[in-house]
């Protein structure tokens, strides 16, 4: 259990951490293959020979989030096509009663995403989760990704960060080891970002593989959510 009396601010990434990360890994992995090969009328093994090493390219770089780079690049409507398989988009088990919660304590929950401003949109549009949160931050917004330093500095003078005060939960363990080298004091990664995979090594992290892990039982019940 928490010791929530440690902790003002909780930092909350998005994708695979609040959301069920099976959307986003199904749309790169195997729905823009196939519409870039319906594209180009090429199979869609030749179209993932094609596109993994430019993925991998800018993996970890800010280009890797951002939809108008891979619009430019790939020449296809990537808001579109996530548009049409928005009903893949659902929260990770009891994150909404998480959420709950955290307001329930009068924390600051401020979500910070790599995801791109359309993206987080379309996640936003699709599930009513805004009202949880103190701030929606893209790293977009500052030019940097979370495995940057640079993110980590803008963000602390944007929301008057207290490092010593804020636990950070993400499931990216680069973007930890980020956190962690600029002195985020409270790191959790998460087992099962993806429902539809197994679990993640954590590489050394303590990880929530529930979020009612961190939920007190006299907290919250399911008729209060709203």
């Amino acid at each position: 259990m928490m010791n929530w009396n440690a902790i003002n601010t909780v930092l909350l990434d998005m994708d695979g951490t609040l959301l069920d990360l099976h959307f986003d890994n199904y749309f790169w992995q195997e729905y823009v293959p196939q519409k870039y090969a319906e594209r180009h009328s090429i199979t869609i093994r030749q179209s993932k020979n094609e596109l993994e090493p430019r993925f991998a390219q800018q993996e970890g770089r800010l280009q890797w989030y951002c939809l108008d780079f891979w619009e430019k690049e790939l020449n296809l409507n990537i808001v579109a096509l996530k548009n049409e398989i928005n009903h893949l988009i659902s929260f990770r088990p009891h994150a909404r009663e998480f959420l709950h919660s955290l307001k329930e304590r009068g924390k600051q929950v401020i979500m910070i995403t790599n995801a791109h401003p359309n993206s987080l949109s379309i996640k936003l549009e699709r599930l009513s989760m805004a009202h949880y949160f103190d701030r929606l931050i893209s790293s977009h917004d500052y030019g940097y990704p979370k495995e940057s330093q640079a993110f980590w500095q803008n963000l602390e003078v944007d929301i008057s960060l207290d490092k010593e005060k804020a636990l950070f939960i993400d499931d990216s363990v680069r973007i930890l080891d980020s956190a962690r080298t600029y002195g985020i004091r409270h790191l959790l990664a998460v087992r099962y970002p993806d429902s539809k995979k197994g679990a993640w090594d954590t590489q050394g992290y303590e990880a929530v593989e529930d979020f009612r892990e961190l939920i007190t039982p006299a907290t919250i019940t399911p008729e209060k959510i709203v």
